[in-house]
């Protein structure tokens, strides 16, 4: 009997999320931002949901704070199956109010992560394929 290797899925970049994308593969985080009104934009889209400006993917800070997040503890996902338990957390990033990005949160124990933490963006490769994904880590104080 062989091992299989299960790895995560991967993401399936269209015309509204490529900017994401590329970015990520360069280790910048980049989010969709209205030209016109200045809206920063989740999930992005072609024209602002307000103003119906175009929009353009932007570097942002990559820092946010924990707006919310759950502790997986089974296997739900192939690919995390060794990293039980993991958490997710829903980022609400420093350049706006209501600028939410769901990612993977390591560095931490998930017992000891809560809301409102500070959290910043690091890089990881995801397995399987050729691309990189934001995840999030607490921010060391100094």
């Amino acid at each position: 009997m062989t091992d299989t290797v299960m790895y995560p899925p991967q993401p399936a970049p269209d015309a509204d999320t490529e900017g994401f994308w590329q970015a990520t593969a360069q280790g910048h985080l980049a989010m969709c931002r209205c030209q016109d009104c200045g809206l920063w934009l989740m999930p992005p889209l072609e024209r602002c949901r307000v103003c119906a400006g175009a929009t353009a993917f932007e570097e942002v800070s990559g820092t946010g704070t924990l707006y919310s997040f759950i502790v997986q503890h089974h296997p739900a996902i192939s690919g995390y199956t060794e990293d039980l338990p993991y958490a997710v957390g829903l980022i609400e990033l420093d350049e706006q109010q209501g600028l939410r990005l769901p990612t993977r949160i390591v560095g931490v124990d998930p017992a000891d992560i809560v809301c409102d933490m500070r959290l910043q963006v690091v890089f990881e490769k995801l397995p399987g394929g050729d691309y990189v994904v934001p995840v999030f880590k607490p921010v060391v104080a100094t």
